[in-house]
């Protein structure tokens, strides 16, 4: 068997699914998953179970950043830290049952500095 059979984790009915909104959002889960692997399988059953939920590390982004456009809506842009002292950083926003994950920081982000 080949090591690209891994089976996906099968959601249940009351949560989310999460896709990835970029190609960077891919790029930088990969590299956080690689680096930070426990917090970040924390962060998707958060992500997957209760994405709008305000925590001391979940929560709305503000300003210019609060909102993206996407299919001629205004959804609210979030922001996910999968360590309370690290300094990566999710960026996502959530459309019906989807979390779309539209950049992952490595690194605290400057624009929220």
């Amino acid at each position: 068997m080949a090591n690209d059979d891994l089976v996906a984790r099968p959601t249940k009915k009351t949560e989310y699914t999460i896709r990835f909104a970029s190609a960077g959002a891919r790029k930088g889960w990969r590299d956080l998953v690689a680096t930070i692997r426990n917090p970040m399988a924390d962060a998707w059953d958060f992500l997957t179970r209760s994405p709008v939920e305000r925590t001391p590390t979940n929560y709305p982004l503000r300003g210019e950043l609060q909102c993206v456009e996407r299919g001629g809506k205004s959804l609210d842009r979030w922001q996910h830290k999968p360590t309370v002292q690290g300094d990566a950083r999710i960026w996502f926003y959530v459309d019906g049952r989807d979390v779309f994950i539209e950049q992952v920081h490595t690194h605290h982000p400057n624009a929220t500095k």
